[in-house]
């Protein structure tokens, strides 16, 4: 029997990578000796809060309204408190009706670019590139401009404006970024703003792992400009700050007039977020500052634990490291996929290859790998590194 039919944009993106990873596990056994280390993901494995648990339960019994839809564009209290927040952490002004909450800050990505790009329009996305936002683009139908991350993993300004042509409708950053964990300094983030502000495109910055960026104050003063809602989305998850990857909670920030599409857009796929996330990221963000706090200083000791060990493996080049993630070249003859396959099995390390973050014909690719160890000590560290070091050619 003939297969109904397939959308072709959707064949012509690749399988999302942290699943084909985990299934690169089966038939692998692990010895009590030396379990797996696995730093294949982005994401805390451990609950949240017990006292944020116990809110969210504490809903789910006594507010009837938890279980109904709510507002497409989020509750009111969450809207409010993410806009009181931004304005306290950026100068600059913002208010409740900029903000929308989504289903996690993917269909927030999701959901700005439905409104920015279509069919045959191009976006600029630096490579390495979190691989969602390219799946998005592919499926789209929307052209993937890759602009080269160099020195220190940074994207060149200049370099985004000679691939800008007609078609061209937005540059995307990631900051700290994934997969890479480079921190843009705020001076470089300006200089894309006004780039894309002169060429009247949209600036899609993702701040998914703000929380962990290891400098004090605001990232950079893009609120504080004029008209900033002109040309700046703003992206944010709650996923990693509270621990609430199952309950998927995001959050944009945009013009008045883009969250009318933005409605739409979210109205359609979700009709609205989850209540009890939503319940849960209000609770987190009243009452723990102090917690949360506490969490960037572990995620930032990993990272410099990630730094000493890393940077002492002979052969190894580690090339960024920052909020949960290490970008590191390997020193052998073989792709990182094929790679990322043998240490599986060699060694007991499940990583992404940088083949997974690149167009398929980008070298760089085949010469690194991505280490996510949000979830894993300095001691773990440390036995990480150790194993890598103790991998054959």
């Amino acid at each position: 029997m003939t297969l109904a039919p397939l959308n072709p944009a959707l064949g012509a993106t690749f399988s999302p990578p942290v699943m084909e990873a985990r299934r690169w596990l089966a038939g692998v056994t692990f010895p009590p000796d030396r379990p797996l280390i696995n730093v294949s993901q982005a994401a805390p494995v451990d609950p949240p809060p017990e006292e944020l648990r116990r809110a969210i339960a504490e809903a789910a019994l006594t507010r009837p309204e938890a279980h109904l839809y709510g507002p497409v564009l989020g509750n009111s209290d969450l809207r409010a408190a993410v806009a009181q927040q931004f304005s306290g952490a950026y100068g600059g002004p913002v208010g409740a009706d900029q903000v929308a909450i989504t289903q996690g800050c993917n269909q927030a990505f999701c959901a700005a670019m439905a409104t920015i790009a279509g069919q045959g329009d191009q976006v600029i996305l630096p490579t390495p590139w979190y691989f969602n936002h390219k799946m998005w683009l592919d499926m789209a139908g929307v052209q993937t401009l890759p602009l080269p991350c160099r020195d220190a993993m940074l994207p060149d300004p200049e370099e985004a404006r000679a691939l800008i042509t007609p078609r061209t409708r937005a540059i995307v950053l990631v900051t700290p970024n994934n997969p890479s964990g480079a921190e843009y300094p705020a001076e470089l983030v300006g200089r894309f703003f006004e780039l894309a502000q002169e060429h009247g495109l949209a600036l899609i910055l993702d701040e998914t792992y703000r929380d962990f960026d290891s400098r004090a104050g605001a990232p950079h003063d893009l609120l504080t400009r004029p008209d900033w809602d002109r040309t700046l989305i703003q992206l944010y998850s709650f996923s990693k700050a509270y621990r609430l990857t199952g309950h998927r909670v995001g959050a944009m920030v945009a013009s008045l007039e883009r969250m009318a599409e933005v409605e739409k857009f979210l109205d359609t796929v979700a009709i609205s977020p989850s209540q009890l996330g939503q319940v849960g990221a209000v609770w987190g963000m009243e009452n723990l500052s102090q917690w949360l706090a506490g969490e960037r200083a572990e995620i930032l000791s990993r990272r410099a634990a990630t730094e000493a060990a890393m940077g002492a493996l002979p052969g190894w080049r580690l090339k960024s490291v920052g909020a949960y993630f290490a970008w590191i070249e390997h020193p052998f003859a073989e792709g990182s996929a094929a790679l990322a396959r043998r240490m599986v099995r060699d060694i007991g390390v499940l990583a992404l290859p940088g083949s997974m973050f690149t167009p398929p014909d980008d070298p760089a690719g085949d010469r690194h790998l991505r280490l996510a160890f949000a979830n894993v000590d300095a001691a773990g560290i440390a036995q990480l590194a150790q194993r890598l070091g103790q991998l054959a050619p």
